[in-house]
C-alpha cells in the first residue's frame, strides 16, 4: 500500500495535521512490522517505540499504546478498568475497527474514535515513534501530544 492513495497512511497524515501535529511519518522500504524493527530502523530505543495494540473489550475495541519494551498485562488493565475481561482481537476485528492491518496500526486516522489508554511508561522518552498505519510506515511525537490527539486514559499497563 502506498502512502499516496488515500490508504491508512494518508488518513493518518490527514489526523495528525489536522490535530496541529504535523506530518512527521516516515516510511522504510524494508518495512517496520515489529517494534524492533522500527527501533532498528530509526536507531531508537525500543523502549520508545509505542505499538498500538487493539483489544476486544465486551465487543468494543480498546486501543492501547504501550511501549515496545513492554508486554501488556491484560489481568492488571482489566482490573484497573473494572469493565469486564480483555481479549486480543482477531487480525479482521481490527481491521474492521481501525481500517488498519495488525502490525502497522496507528494510534489515529481510524474510521471512529477508539477508546484508548496509554502507557505511562512512555513518557520517559522526549520522542515516540508509532505505527503510520501501514507495515512500513512511523510517525514521530512527543507523549503529550499522543495523549492529547488520542484522548488517551494514561495507564499503568505492565
Amino acid at each position: 500500500m502506498t502512502t499516496d492513495d488515500g490508504g491508512p497512511v494518508a488518513l493518518v497524515r490527514a489526523a495528525l495535521v489536522g490535530a496541529g501535529v504535523g506530518d512527521t511519518v516516515r516510511t522504510f522500504e524494508a518495512g517496520v512490522p515489529t517494534a524492533a524493527a522500527a527501533a532498528k530502523a530509526l536507531e531508537c530505543d525500543l523502549a520508545a517505540i509505542t505499538n498500538s495494540l487493539v483489544f476486544d473489550l465486551n465487543g468494543e475495541p480498546l486501543l492501547i499504546l504501550a511501549s515496545g519494551a513492554a508486554r501488556v498485562d491484560t489481568k492488571l488493565v482489566a482490573g484497573q478498568l473494572a469493565q469486564g475481561r480483555i481479549r486480543r482481537a482477531s487480525p479482521a476485528f481490527v481491521l474492521e475497527h481501525t481500517g488498519q492491518e495488525v502490525g502497522g496500526v496507528a494510534p489515529v486516522g481510524h474510521p471512529k474514535r477508539i477508546r484508548t489508554l496509554l502507557d505511562l511508561s512512555l513518557q520517559e522518552h522526549e520522542t515516540l515513534w508509532a505505527g503510520a498505519g501501514d507495515h512500513k510506515s512511523m510517525f514521530s511525537i512527543t507523549y503529550a501530544q499522543l495523549r492529547r490527539i488520542t484522548g488517551a486514559l494514561e495507564l499503568k499497563v505492565r
